[in-house]
């Protein structure tokens, strides 16, 4: 029953989305980053800091999110018909506009990306998914205290 419900809910908001595109939008024309991606994108979960193209859809049921008063983060995954180097050079042109620092990359089969602020961090997983997508799938913490110069027991700290 619940998949038939996810169907039924995946087919309306197609739907919706068809008659919002082809309604509004045809005769402007979106500009093209250097790796061919449009420039419009969307942005990683609630985070407006880690932007992601938007050919690249989240997964909800696979995602997971944390928030306590000293520490936010969560597993963040996205799919979609992306070239898996193109992406990875998208990634770290946005990630560098948006301050972030690339501390780390590795390729293999997946291509690992590690980027820091001052109390965030970021790993970025870029595989082969099904059907052609290809998978990317964010790590992300944020250090809330250590943001507002704090310990994880909300004292102050000492420099």
């Amino acid at each position: 029953m619940r998949k038939n419900v996810k169907k039924v809910c995946f087919g309306i908001l197609c739907a919706c989305a068809t008659l919002f595109l082809a309604g509004g939008c045809a005769s402007t024309s979106t500009p093209v980053d250097q790796a061919g991606f449009p420039s419009v994108s969307g942005f990683a979960g609630d985070l407006q800091d880690i932007e992601l193209p938007i050919e690249m859809s989240w997964d909800r049921e696979e995602s997971l999110t944390i928030k306590t008063e000293s520490f936010n983060g969560g597993v963040w995954h996205y799919s979609g018909r992306v070239e898996p180097l193109s992406l990875k050079d998208y990634l770290v042109s946005a990630m560098q506009n948006n301050k972030w620092k690339l501390v780390g990359e590795s390729t293999a089969s997946d291509i690992l990306l590690a980027f820091v602020k001052p109390n965030k961090t970021c790993m970025m997983v870029i595989s082969d998914g099904t059907l052609g997508k290809t998978r990317l799938t964010l790590y992300v913490t944020i250090d809330r205290t250590a943001a507002a110069g704090l310990d994880p027991f909300g004292e102050a700290v000492e420099q």
